[in-house]
């Protein structure tokens, strides 16, 4: 009876049904914005501001290693800048913009989960078994994107950075604009999430057919090619260390994707032959 309904269901009627879901995820999202806007304490002094500490919990696991291992070259024991704001409006206006990417961070999953519960109706029943947890694995794929480049990259990265000096025989001091180091932080941020996501798509675009594991194998070589340079790109400083600590988990990620791939494979030749048994079955005379 519910699927006939749906199927009565005009195109306006979609609209209308796809808006309400959007109105609701960015509900959401506004909602947590608020949050985040007058709760500053800790969006902003404790999580935005925490790697300009030495006391930061990546500074202090570094410290920790380096203890173990008898060395004291990954110790951070100092950050030596100041952030400054150098416009009127400027602390107002990072405010807002801080406030607005932590609710969009925060109220991803529930947006997400909205969009799905608009889908998810128009798929079939193969196809609703194929995507079952899709919401949790692709939240959780970006949750891990996200605090791997909160806690890892973008701290490594300011340390970096910060500790450069381009000068040998003159100390030039570091005043750090807050719009500049916001813009870092919440780049470096993003990006890890939305790059975390790889498997999420290869295994949407290996159950539609369109790659598949071998394919993904036989491009092995080419894909590390190209996560390096996109690990290049995204990472701000020049070393290479940094790269490739974003290199590392992005190549992770891609043989993840073969091997979400491979499953998919799998499954969809099962359902073929199925399908194939079944059309026998039905001819008569069978």
């Amino acid at each position: 009876m519910v699927e006939e309904e749906e199927k009565e269901m005009s195109f306006l009627d979609h609209l209308e049904e796809l808006r309400w879901h959007l109105l609701r995820g960015l509900a959401a999202v506004v909602a947590l914005t608020v949050w985040a806007f007058i709760r500053k304490d800790i969006v902003v002094d404790q999580v935005l501001l925490g790697p300009t500490s030495t006391d930061f919990w990546t500074y202090r696991m570094l410290c920790r290693l380096g203890e173990a291992l008898e060395t004291s070259g990954l110790c951070v024991d100092k950050l030596d800048f100041i952030l400054q704001n150098r416009t009127i409006g400027g602390q107002f206006t990072s405010h807002i913009t801080i406030s607005l990417v932590t609710g969009l961070v925060l109220g991803f999953p529930y947006l997400f989960w909205e969009v799905w519960r608009f889908i998810r109706p128009g798929l079939l029943q193969a196809e609703r078994k194929l995507t079952r947890g899709a919401v949790l694995f692709v939240t959780a794929l970006f949750a891990a994107g996200v605090a791997f480049g909160y806690y890892v990259l973008a701290p490594m990265s300011i340390n970096f950075l910060i500790s450069y000096d381009v000068s040998e025989q003159n100390r030039i001091a570091d005043t750090i604009d807050l719009g500049n180091y916001l813009s870092m932080l919440v780049s470096i941020v993003l990006a890890c999430g939305v790059m975390f996501e790889l498997p999420a798509l290869m295994l949407v675009l290996a159950r539609g057919g369109i790659v598949s594991a071998r394919l993904l194998r036989q491009f092995r070589k080419h894909a590390f090619v190209v996560i390096l340079i996109v690990a290049a790109v995204l990472t701000p400083s020049p070393d290479v260390i940094s790269q490739l600590i974003l290199a590392f988990p992005l190549y992770m990620l891609y043989e993840l994707s073969i091997l979400l791939a491979a499953g998919a494979d799998r499954a969809r030749r099962r359902q073929v032959l199925a399908q194939a048994y079944a059309e026998a079955e039905a001819e008569p005379g069978s």
